[in-house]
């Protein structure tokens, strides 16, 4: 078994970029973003007070499979991809509680099967010793245009100017916060697909991991 990491800033296209690993190399995928984005929405649903948070955490029962992601039983699959949402996953997932309530779901998975999985934190704190690790970055300005031609297509109304600041926003919060803080793993190898398409991406991380399996 393996263990892939990509780590890298909102936007940078990690999770897309996984996902389609994951298919081409027959191996799990596993979508922590979703993790945290499920908990900052049943969180801020419940206004769960910060005294009762570990309770309120051991009631929540995360599922995440081939037809969606579970919280408590309720399909959140869409509701958890919204901007709302993106900042309440940033929020909560800045607290100790949270991560610690998730690390050890994400480690067990690990024991299951090989697996790919990208977040801010994979390679320097989940998964320290896995076997690849990878970390995707690109300009603010070439994640806020992919951002925003994505709510384009899915019919959305978006504005580029509001986009951009939120990912630089966001870049700033990530980058500094108390709690694994974003940074590029020990032994990873940086990628910025600023001026690379999908497939580009998608192949240089093949290549490197192909012969491992």
């Amino acid at each position: 078994m393996i263990i892939i990491t990509i780590d890298g800033p909102a936007g940078a296209g990690k999770s897309t970029t996984a996902k389609k690993i994951a298919q081409e190399l027959n191996i799990n995928f596993l979508d922590t973003g979703a993790l945290y984005r499920a908990i900052g929405l049943i969180l801020a649903k419940s206004e769960v007070r910060p005294e009762f948070l570990y309770e309120a955490l051991n009631d929540i029962n995360i599922n995440i499979n081939k037809s969606g992601v579970y919280v408590n039983d309720f399909d959140v699959t869409k509701e958890i991809r919204t901007p709302e949402v993106d900042e309440l996953a940033s929020k909560y997932s800045a607290l100790s509680e949270v991560r610690n309530a998730l690390l050890n779901i994400q480690r067990e998975q690990a024991k299951k099967a090989s697996l790919i999985a990208e977040g801010r934190d994979l390679g320097s704190v989940v998964f320290p010793d896995a076997d690849f690790k990878f970390y995707l970055t690109a300009s603010p300005e070439s994640r806020a245009q992919r951002r925003y031609n994505e709510r384009i297509q899915r019919g959305e109304t978006a504005n580029y100017d509001e986009i951009l600041q939120a990912i630089k926003s966001r870049d700033e919060h990530d980058l500094h916060r108390e709690i694994s803080p974003l940074k590029i793993p020990d032994n990873a190898i940086f990628i910025d697909n600023s001026n690379m398409s999908e497939q580009e991406v998608i192949n240089f991380i093949i290549d490197k991991v192909r012969g491992s399996i």
